[in-house]
């Protein structure tokens, strides 16, 4: 296919860096920027024939396959509104908009041209996490309980993320938009976000928005997805994930420890990895950073459900869905209670069975707890179904 890259920074960098890889069949053809410095630039540097500063003029280029937008968050609503209105199939990075009503505009906008749209949240789609999602669907953790993501860092690239009239938050809205969306797809995108209840402050940079969030969301059926976001985290970025579930835990480690570490008292002297603050001492590498990100696996399906006419993992839908719990968060940092998620279109389950705390023994009794002790006995706790009394005995023991 042939693309179009809207915009020519860092993001766009490792995009066309996935796109290009290996001899790809899909190629960036066209580039966008706000200043034809920066297009001229990236266009030498991966070989684009045409680089423009006319937006309407890069979407509507008839050779366009494909608009991808990866522009600051202030101008995600006018490029996609400009690639639905040239009919092009348009795929967006995170967050899909500054808030609701911005990601409401969009989704609204795409289904109404009937152009494919697709949700660049590359986190969901890491080697490591599309594995995950496959044990939990196929049970092997039971039901999802808890899910816990972290993204941490010492702070964004470019100036607007720190500017709340361009970026729409801080810490929360960069990276719990990433953090919010891999809880969902764990629990189940099926099942409703409820209520949030979020704490964060500025607490290292002098600016507007917030440089650290922690924040819980409740689903319908129960469960509980976590997030904690740093602007202020020192040693580079962490990325992990846990999933807890009624049979099993899954722990991933996205970035500062997969097994790829070098010590080095001389000084590396070029690119270490994302967000690196060092290049000398315990470095982390990391062997393949588009792959580890995500993005490769992310184009590779996306690009795919547009020739088979599918719909993709990550929909529009999916980013409105996360911008409202992200409002509801903002709220609640203000509030400091729990928020109501107010869902303008919601088109999962109505009602969610919930999350079963009970595992029966026998027909007198459920199971709290089955423990192997050092002397090699097994030690029953069991709840009495009648009486509700909780007591211990040893397995065989009548």
């Amino acid at each position: 296919m042939k693309i179009c890259m809207l915009g020519a920074g860092f993001n766009a960098d490792f995009y066309t860096t996935a796109l290009h890889r290996h001899r790809s069949r899909d190629e960036v053809t066209h580039v966008y920027s706000r200043t034809e410095e920066s297009a001229e630039r990236f266009a030498k540097k991966w070989n684009i024939p045409s680089f423009t500063t006319d937006l309407e003029q890069a979407v509507n280029d008839p050779q366009v396959d494909v608009v991808i937008v990866s522009l600051p968050n202030y101008q995600h609503e006018m490029a996609v509104l400009a690639a639905a209105a040239a009919g092009k199939a348009v795929l967006c990075t995170k967050p899909l908009g500054r808030n609701a009503e911005e990601a409401q505009r969009m989704l609204n906008a795409v289904e109404t041209a009937g152009v494919f749209h697709g949700y660049l949240e590359d986190l969901v789609y890491t080697p490591k996490t599309l594995k995950a999602l496959k044990s939990v669907n196929q049970g092997v953790i039971g039901d999802v309980l808890w899910v816990r993501s972290r993204e941490t860092h010492p702070g964004p690239h470019s100036d607007w993320f720190w500017k709340k009239e361009f970026s729409g938050g801080g810490a929360m809205i960069d990276m719990g938009c990433h953090c919010i969306e891999i809880a969902r797809n764990f629990i189940g995108k099926d099942v409703r976000p409820v209520e949030v209840v979020c704490w964060a402050d500025t607490q290292v940079h002098p600016i507007e928005t917030e440089d650290h969030a922690i924040g819980l969301v409740r689903y319908a059926n129960g469960a509980i997805g976590q997030f904690e976001v740093s602007w202020s985290f020192r040693g580079g970025l962490d990325l992990r994930d846990e999933i807890a579930g009624t049979e099993g835990t899954i722990f991933l480690n996205h970035w500062l420890r997969t097994g790829f570490e070098i010590f080095s008292a001389a000084g590396q002297r070029d690119y270490v990895a994302e967000k690196s603050e060092s290049s000398q001492g315990w470095l982390f590498p990391v062997g393949d950073e588009p792959a580890a990100l995500g993005y490769v696996d992310m184009f590779a399906e996306i690009l795919t459900d547009i020739e088979e006419q599918r719909e993709p993992m990550e929909t529009f839908y999916d980013g409105l869905i996360v911008n409202c719990v992200m409002d509801a968060a903002y709220q609640s940092i203000t509030s400091k209670k729990w928020e109501p998620i107010a869902l303008p279109v919601w088109r999962g389950q109505e009602t969610s069975q919930s999350v079963s705390p009970c595992r029966e023994f026998d027909d007198q009794h459920d199971l709290i707890k089955r423990e192997h002790l050092p002397d090699g006995t097994t030690k029953l706790i069991l709840r009495n179904k009648t009486t509700g009394e909780i007591f211990q005995r040893n397995e065989g023991q009548d």
